[in-house]
C-alpha cells in the first residue's frame, strides 16, 4: 500500500509474524513498534530529544485530554501537535474512545456520541464522530485513529454487539467528516478500529465491516479490559489474520513483552501502553535478570546499574541501583526519569530483537531468551 505520503512494506515473515516499514509524512516507522505514550503532548520523564535518543519512531497523543488542555485551536495556531511538542517524527492520536469504557462512570452515551463530564473543571464536553476527527484534525497528528465505542464489559454478548454496531455506524461519519476536511491530502490518516469484545464471530464481522472502507490502517480495539488473557488472545486470533496484509495493524492499549510477543506472532506490527512509563514511576525495572522493584531493601548497598547488558544512559552512566533506590524512596524526581528511560530503551530493544529475530525467521528463539527476563507483569490501561 502506498498513497498520499503513506505506505507500509511487508519485509519478511516468520509464521504469521511479521516485519516491515510503515510510513508516514514525517518519517518511517520500523515494524513491529511500541509506542510511548504521549497523553498530554508529552511522554512522562522525557524531552523529545531523549525519546529520539532512546530509540523512539512513533508516539501517541490523547485527543480527550489535549481539548481539555490547551486545547486543539491553541494547538493548531502553535504548529500543531508536531510544532508543540517540537517532535518531528510521526504521531498518532487515540479518538478517546477508551474514555468512553474508562470514564464511564462520568459520561452519557447515545447514538449520536458521548457528553462527558470535564476531568480538569467538570464542564460538559460533547464528543460526536465528527468533532473528534475536527479536534484531530486540528491537533494534525500523522494518524488519527476513528471514534469507537469500546464496550466495559467485554462478556456481555449484547452489550458487545451494541457496541460493535455502534462502532461501525461511527466509523462511516468518521470516514465522511475525515474525506470532507482532506484527510490523506493534507497528511493525515484514518485507522478503523475493529471491536466484539470475547465473541469470534462478532470480532469477524467487525473486521468485515471496518475494512469495507479503505483505509490506511486498521486496529483491534476493546482488549485487556477486564477479560482474561486466554479471551484476549482468541479476540485478536479472530481479527487479526482478516485484516489486510498490505496495511498496519494496531493493537490499542497492550503493553507488556508476554503481550508483545503474543499478539506479534498473530501478526500485530504497532502497540502503546504505558507500561515502561508507569512501572519507571513507581520504582520498577525491567532487566536481564527480570523485573526489579527497587523500593526492596536488598538494593539499599547494591552497586550493580540496572542492567550490564543495557546501553540505556542510566545504564551506560552507572548509576547503581542503590543510587537508584534512593532516589526513589526519598521521591526524587531524578529517579523516576532515569528509570523511565530505562525501560523505554528496553522496549524499544526488545523490539529491534523482534524485527531482527523475524527477519532471521527466529523469533521463537528470541521469544525464549527475552521473555523469562520480562515476568511477571501485567498490562496497564493508558494514562
Amino acid at each position: 500500500m502506498r498513497r498520499n505520503g503513506f505506505a507500509y512494506r511487508l519485509d519478511a515473515r516468520d509464521g504469521a509474524a511479521r516485519t516491515g516499514v510503515f510510513t508516514t509524512p514525517h518519517g518511517d516507522v520500523p515494524t513491529p513498534a511500541f509506542m510511548p505514550v504521549g497523553t498530554k503532548g508529552t511522554v512522562k520523564g522525557c524531552t523529545v530529544a531523549d525519546l529520539r535518543a532512546l530509540g523512539t519512531t512513533m508516539l501517541l497523543g490523547n485527543t480527550y485530554h489535549l481539548h481539555l488542555r490547551p486545547g486543539e485551536e491553541l494547538i493548531r495556531d502553535l504548529g500543531g501537535l508536531h510544532g508543540f511538542m517540537r517532535w518531528d517524527g510521526p504521531i498518532l492520536t487515540d479518538s478517546g474512545g477508551y474514555q468512553v469504557f474508562s470514564l464511564e462512570d462520568t459520561r452519557k452515551l447515545d447514538e449520536d456520541g458521548v457528553t462527558f463530564r470535564s476531568v480538569v473543571d467538570g464542564a460538559s464536553v460533547r464528543f460526536t464522530p465528527e468533532r473528534v476527527i475536527e479536534i484531530e484534525a486540528a491537533l494534525g497528528a500523522d494518524v488519527a485513529m476513528a471514534f469507537d465505542h469500546c464496550p466495559s464489559l467485554p462478556s456481555d454478548r449484547a452489550g458487545v454487539e451494541a457496541a460493535t454496531e455502534r462502532t461501525h455506524r461511527w466509523l462511516e461519519r468518521c470516514v465522511r467528516r475525515h474525506r470532507e476536511l482532506g484527510g490523506e491530502e493534507r497528511g493525515q490518516a484514518l485507522f478503523g478500529i475493529v471491536q466484539g469484545g470475547s465473541f469470534a464471530d462478532l470480532r469477524a464481522r467487525s473486521v468485515e465491516a471496518v475494512t469495507s472502507h479503505d483505509l490506511v490502517g486498521y486496529a483491534v480495539g476493546g482488549v485487556s479490559v477486564g477479560e482474561t488473557r486466554a479471551e484476549v488472545l482468541a479476540a485478536i486470533d479472530a481479527a487479526a489474520p482478516r485484516l489486510p496484509e498490505d496495511r498496519p495493524r494496531y493493537l490499542l492499549g497492550v503493553g507488556t513483552p508476554r503481550d508483545f510477543f503474543d499478539a506479534i506472532e498473530r501478526g500485530i506490527d504497532l502497540f502503546d501502553c504505558v507500561t515502561p512509563t508507569r512501572h519507571g514511576r513507581t520504582a520498577q525495572a525491567f532487566t536481564s535478570e527480570g523485573p526489579l522493584n527497587l523500593r526492596n531493601a536488598k538494593y539499599a548497598r547494591d552497586e550493580r546499574p540496572l542492567d550490564a547488558r543495557c546501553d540505556c544512559p542510566t545504564c551506560v552512566t552507572g548509576y547503581t541501583r542503590a543510587y537508584l533506590r534512593h532516589l526513589t524512596k526519598s521521591e526524587e524526581m531524578l529517579g523516576a526519569i532515569l528509570l523511565t528511560h530505562h525501560n523505554i530503551r528496553w522496549f524499544h530493544r526488545l523490539m529491534a530483537e523482534i524485527r531482527g529475530g523475524i527477519a532471521r525467521g527466529e523469533l521463537a528463539r528470541v521469544r525464549s531468551e527475552w521473555l523469562p527476563q520480562a515476568e511477571p507483569t501485567t498490562s496497564q490501561p493508558a494514562e
